[in-house]
């Protein structure tokens, strides 16, 4: 993938698959906090172990940022490293705002940009901020998200059928009010194929841990699991002429919510038109 040339007019277009990413990033694991006047700064603190993707997004950003290191005590280690990256430009801000990055405490409120965005690449920053990605104790292939966003959590679970033919649905854990969305096993191991595609801006370690999934195979004598069915080209052009869900279906030998949920992505952009692939 050829690296995206920052400047202030591409700044945060979130149709540039690294853009996407930082924004999805930012949503889940920034902080844009309000001064006085038009003082405010936007902050992202990282692991010291992931302070390359905080270089990648300095790189990214065509406005003075810094970054910086800070060791302290915390409730899991005696002395815990993170790397700090600092945006204080007002315009930045604006922009990042305008697109849907508000101001204070945001983890109920976010969701996904209004506007055309690459949506695998915002929902693998989300997942690199906010998710995990890996092997099960029993040693199977997952990809999950932790979020307290209805809308986010709505929106992977959508993505999740679209890609994997899997249906996921959300509900607040009891205990604190956050959703935990789990893909395990093949629609894990597609999913994270999918996010994590050769090239793409993602955090070393969980770029490692998707390529790692793709070696598994499911164990002889366990039940098969459900294959997906893909959205060919040709469905897709026979779903837009007709224009009727409930027409596709019956042409196509889908469900009328399958081929709804696939003519809304396609109106919106979220997938791209079949003469694009």
């Amino acid at each position: 993938m050829a690296a995206c040339e920052p400047n202030v007019h591409s700044f945060m277009d979130l149709t540039v698959p690294e853009y996407a990413y930082m924004f999805g990033f930012l949503q889940a694991d920034g902080h844009l906090a309000q001064g006085d006047g038009q003082k405010g700064r936007l902050t992202v603190e990282v692991s010291a172990r992931d302070i390359d993707i905080l270089r990648e997004f300095q790189r990214l950003t065509p406005y003075n940022s810094s970054i910086t290191r800070r060791t302290r005590s915390t409730n899991f280690a005696e002395t815990h490293t993170s790397a700090v990256w600092r945006l204080c430009s007002l315009e930045a801000r604006t922009i990042l705002n305008d697109l849907g990055l508000p101001y204070g405490r945001k983890s109920r409120t976010v969701a996904p940009p209004r506007g055309a965005f690459s949506n695998r690449d915002y929902l693998r920053g989300v997942v690199d901020a906010d998710g995990s990605v890996g092997y099960t104790s029993r040693g199977f292939p997952f990809v999950s998200l932790t979020t307290a966003s209805t809308a986010i959590g709505r929106h992977l679970c959508a993505y999740v059928e679209e890609v994997t033919g899997v249906r996921r649905t959300i509900a607040r854990n009891a205990r604190d009010g956050i959703y935990n969305v789990l893909v395990a096993m093949e629609a894990g191991q597609r999913l994270a194929a999918d996010l994590y595609y050769p090239g793409c801006l993602a955090l070393d370690r969980k770029q490692a841990a998707a390529d790692s999934l793709a070696g598994w195979a499911r164990p002889a004598g366990m039940r098969s699991a459900y294959t997906a069915r893909r959205w060919s080209p040709d469905e897709d052009r026979v779903l837009l002429q007709l224009g009727s869900p409930t027409a596709a279906a019956e042409v196509l030998g889908r469900t009328p919510r399958s081929c709804n949920l696939r003519m809304w992505r396609l109106r919106a952009g979220h997938v791209p038109q079949p003469g694009e692939r």
